[in-house]
Formats: structure tokens, sequence, C-alpha cells
């Protein structure tokens, strides 16, 4: 667990040394989660001369099994942020609508993204089993 862990964080990092080394508008963990997708996508599908150059936990599954395990805590992220934000009431206070209005259109616009992108694959998906 330790390994895959470890994996995870260096992903991470690589994704953010990327975004502020080569100056990207995309978030530094966003590009290692697509790393990470890459090497996972290279362990199931590429060529098998390539599998024993990878990590162990690339192997053997455990990186999947700290993935959930990290998922089933997600929870916990939060409490740093709950906090903070008790912590600056009297910011909410004197922000509060301009607040309130940022999270109903940020939540509208991820929703309506979500939908376009699902739309998109499943239409993708449809011209492909049609062939």
């Amino acid at each position: 667990m330790i390994a895959s862990l470890t994996l995870i964080l260096l992903a991470q990092l690589a994704g953010e040394a990327l975004a502020r080394g080569a100056g990207l508008p995309v978030p530094g963990p966003v590009i290692g989660m697509a790393l990470l997708l890459g090497f996972l996508t290279l362990r199931d599908r590429g060529p098998r001369p390539l599998l024993r150059l990878m990590p162990q936990p690339l192997r053997d599954g455990t990186l999947e099994g700290t993935g959930r395990g990290l998922l089933a805590n997600l929870s916990l992220m939060f409490v740093p942020a709950g906090a903070g934000i008790v912590g600056r009431l009297d910011v909410v206070q004197a922000q509060g609508l301009k607040l309130a209005l940022v999270i109903v259109a940020s939540t509208g616009a991820a929703l309506a993204a979500t939908v376009l992108v699902f739309v998109g694959v499943q239409r993708l998906l449809d011209r492909k089993s049609v062939r």
C-alpha cells in the first residue's frame, strides 16, 4: 500500500512539475491523474515486455486497492476545508451572497459539462456499435 500511495503521489508531483514547468493552464493533479491513466492503459493494453519494467504496484493490482481506500475515506479530506471556513466566518458573512451565487453557477456549469460529455461519449459508442 505504501508503494501504491507513493506512485499516486509521484504522478501528482510529475503533473505539478509539468504544469508549472510548461506554464500549462491545467492543474498539476489533473495532469498527474492523466499520467496515471496512461500508465494503467499501457499496463492493460500495451506490449507485455513493457509490463516487466513497471513497478510492482502497477502490476499486481494493489494500486487499485489503494485508490479504493482513498475514495472510501475521501470525506475526511473536507474536514480541513470546513475548519478553515469556520475560522473565517467574517468573510463568509461579508461575501456570503456572492459565494452562494458562485457555488450555484459553478455547480450548474459542472453538471452541464458532465451531461455534454456523457451525450458525446454515448454518441461515439453508438456509432462504433453500428459498424
